[in-house]
């Protein structure tokens, strides 16, 4: 059902700089855990598996609140949730910069996830007060904006953190996102609400798959300890067979279920979530283990590396990042979506295996780096276009939303599992892993990443998508 509104009003470039602002200031409060993780790890006196928990609350988050944000922003008007967003996410932000321990600290997280599903808002709320070509243009600048906090976030973190404290590290951005949102709030004019398609809000299927995420995490970060806590252990996965099963059923029989399972049986839809699954293990395993492996001490096999130093190393990476959208949509369009993510997977899995080989020099790292966050963005970029060309333009948010659920369960398993990994291969009374816990990690990676391959040559070329 279509709702009647009155036109939209124009937009000025004040109001465009306010969206600015807070994506700048929203990508520096979310990139600040990377950098900084070993020292928080130290400080909160974390294992290698409870930092892996640490660093993937925020992405648990976004995968439950994107789809629920974009029904309520079709439902009560952008602005009006991207603003209640934004007041969960300072409140995040403030619980993470005062906690005192991990499980205040992972709260925090879990409310400073809620700015995943605030960029997509941004993007609605541009489009519906500026023209076609205008609005592209924004949507640009905005995205830009949010790459570059990002930067800004991976470089200041571990200066803030070692000159100030890690509290100083979550306040500062926090603030920002509080002030950019009032900004907003004030600027951006109230946008009516685009339609309601009364099916509401598949709430039994947001609370199952929050405690079907929640649970594997805490089963992946057990499993170290299976032989201390198998009771524990065995608990908890009856727990996660039940909420599985129960959310499968619930996707089922919902009228409008957030993930609707099945669009799973098309050959385009399931091929793109599998390869997004072992790719995004293969991306975490680098995402995570590389930070830790500058925090070892010299006198081990490390570089005894700091915060900030660790921030400026892991630089190139996100700068990688950030051009392989670009260098992925235009390979797509020019080579097939197939050859792209082929191109992607071996860079990637080359890196991995190689760094498991060689690691004794910082500019190994730094390299396999850059070219695993490359690797990794070209695939996303180019199975997320493959995904959006190959179903129906109504099913394109169905599609899309299994792809980021197969995304987040990619990143806890691959984070988790070296976490895991690490744990494990740290000697009794130590707090440095053994090099061949490090070792393990970026085969594992590496060999899970190969794999895919054999998925990404079924898929169609791609090269009229």
């Amino acid at each position: 059902m279509t709702t009647t509104t009155a036109p939209p009003i124009r937009i000025g470039k004040p109001a465009v700089a306010a969206l600015g602002l807070l994506a700048v200031a929203s990508g520096a409060l979310e990139s600040v855990v990377t950098p900084t993780l070993p020292l928080l790890q130290r400080e909160l006196d974390m294992s290698p598996a409870e930092g892996a928990l640490l660093g993937i609350m925020l992405l648990i988050t976004g995968a439950l609140v994107t789809p629920v944000a974009g029904k309520f922003g079709d439902r009560y008007g952008g602005k009006r949730v991207l603003v209640r967003l934004m007041a969960v996410v300072g409140v995040g932000g403030m619980v993470s910069s005062l906690a005192p321990n991990l499980p205040v600290l992972l709260l925090g997280q879990l409310l400073q996830g809620a700015m995943v599903g605030a960029l997509p808002l941004s993007f609605i709320l541009v489009r519906a007060h500026l023209p076609e070509g205008e609005s592209k243009v924004a949507i640009g600048v905005v995205s830009g904006l949010f790459v570059a906090g990002g930067m800004a976030g991976t470089l200041s973190a571990g200066p803030v953190a070692e000159g100030l404290s890690r509290h100083w590290m979550f306040a500062l951005p926090t603030l920002a996102v509080i002030g950019s949102t009032l900004l907003v709030n004030r600027l951006m004019p109230q946008d009516p609400p685009v339609r309601s398609d009364g099916t509401g809000i598949d709430w039994p299927g947001l609370v199952l798959l929050s405690g079907t995420l929640i649970t594997l995490m805490l089963v992946l970060q057990l499993a170290p300890e299976a032989g201390s806590q198998p009771l524990a252990l065995g608990a908890l996965v009856v727990v996660l067979a039940a909420f599985v099963a129960g959310w499968i059923t619930a996707e089922r029989r919902a009228a409008s279920p957030l993930v609707d399972l099945h669009m799973l049986a098309r050959p385009a839809v399931w091929k793109s979530c599998v390869l997004t699954f072992m790719i995004c293990v293969g991306t975490s395993g680098a995402l995570y283990l590389v930070p830790q492996l500058f925090d070892v001490p010299t006198d081990a096999y490390g570089f005894g590396a700091g915060a900030t130093e660790i921030g400026f190393f892991l630089l190139p990476g996100t700068v990688a990042a950030s051009v392989a959208g670009p260098l992925g949509g235009m390979g797509a369009r020019r080579f097939g979506s197939r050859a792209v993510v082929t191109a992607g997977i071996v860079l990637m899995a080359g890196s991995l295996l190689v760094l498991a080989a060689v690691h004794t020099e910082i500019w190994h790292l730094v390299v396999a780096k850059t070219a695993i966050a490359l690797g990794s963005g070209l695939c996303v970029t180019a199975m997320v276009t493959s995904t959006a060309t190959s179903v129906e333009h109504g099913d394109t948010g169905i599609a899309t939303s299994l792809v980021l659920v197969t995304r987040v369960l990619g990143y806890a398993v691959g984070m988790q599992a070296c976490g895991a990994i690490l744990t494990a291969g740290t000697p009794s009374g130590s707090h440095v892993p053994a090099e061949s816990a490090f070792v393990t990690g970026f085969v594992l990676a590496g060999a899970v990443t190969a794999l895919s391959l054999l998925v990404a040559r079924t898929m169609s070329k791609g090269v009229t998508e």
